[in-house]
């Protein structure tokens, strides 16, 4: 192809930001519109933040759509050769996926069919994964079904969190996309099709999905710290109020009552199934955040207690 591709980019978080960013120093690339969530207000005094994705899009004069949904959307840019999603978070119809020549390509961060949906960096933490990578696919109207462009494959760090597996997937999708289109819009590219029978899905978190199970091993309450932040965070409760576990660690500490909060030279831990959990940063409801030392220099009574229940 002698002229630029021409793109529509799909995308809102810094994930998304990092795609596109390699993706404009293609002189083989032409991104006309970039489609984001809309502005949304944030923190108590509800200023209207813009995503990542939007602060670039006006850095480089790259035209902005931000709609409430696309189920009656139609883009205003002509002639589109390929779409690209990375890290949208809205349900494209089918219709705009097979609207540009060479339809429509997804950053997808796992190895699929394993992880499909909406939170498969997270659930791979959760589940003590060691491994992970990027799938780039092309869109169809199932979730993430559609036939695989290629893959590239990582190592999980045991204490990485989602955050920092994230911008690492990040950086390898996005050179992985770059590397992939040309073959794939020369036609040179095979692509495969899913095995559906290997195939696992992932759902959106919501707040509960941070909830800690004492009565689960301190490697599984360690991984769900490292997938759930920093949303929806992890977190129990004490006297009838939700405590934040802001920044825990495992810790050589025998168990005997999963659950039970104790003290050691300003240090604060709590018990699980087969060890312990120190926490090192914490806030209660509503109050600020503190340090374990902090934290347990105005609140004494909760060494001996159980948490969770």
């Amino acid at each position: 192809m002698d002229a630029p591709i021409r793109m529509i980019f799909y995308g809102t978080q810094q994930f998304a930001v990092t795609v596109l960013q390699v993706l404009l120093k293609s002189p083989m690339i032409e991104v006309g519109l970039v489609v984001t969530q809309p502005d949304k207000p944030t923190g108590r005094k509800k200023e209207v933040v813009f995503s990542p994705i939007k602060t670039v899009a006006l850095q480089h004069d790259i035209p902005i759509v931000q709609p409430d949904s696309l189920k009656s959307w139609v883009p205003e840019m002509q002639d589109v050769d390929l779409a690209v999603v990375a890290q949208y978070g809205n349900i494209i119809p089918e219709r705009l996926l097979s609207l540009p020549v060479y339809g429509t390509l997804n950053v997808h961060t796992s190895l699929l069919p394993k992880y499909r949906g909406a939170s498969p960096i997270q659930t791979a933490i959760l589940h003590g994964e060691t491994k992970t990578g990027v799938t780039i696919m092309k869109m169809d109207k199932g979730l993430d079904t559609g036939p695989i462009l290629i893959q590239e494959e990582i190592t999980i760090d045991p204490d990485e969190t989602y955050p920092q597996l994230d911008a690492r997937l990040a950086v390898v999708g996005a050179n992985l996309l770059a590397r992939t289109i040309p073959p794939y819009i020369s036609g040179s590219l095979v692509l495969a099709e899913q095995d559906n029978s290997a195939a696992t899905t992932c759902t959106q978190l919501t707040r509960d999905d941070g909830l800690v199970d004492w009565q689960k091993s301190a490697q599984h309450i360690y991984n769900q710290y490292r997938a759930m932040t920093p949303w929806p965070g992890i977190w129990t409760t004490w006297n009838g109020r939700r405590l934040k576990l802001l920044r825990v660690k495992p810790a050589d500490l025998g168990s005997s009552r999963p659950g039970r909060a104790s003290a050691h030279d300003n240090a604060f831990f709590v018990e699980t199934a087969d060890g312990a959990l120190e926490i090192v940063e914490l806030q209660m409801e509503g109050k600020t955040v503190m340090t374990a030392s902090q934290f347990l220099s105005g609140n004494h009574r909760i060494v001996g207690a159980d948490l969770g229940i």
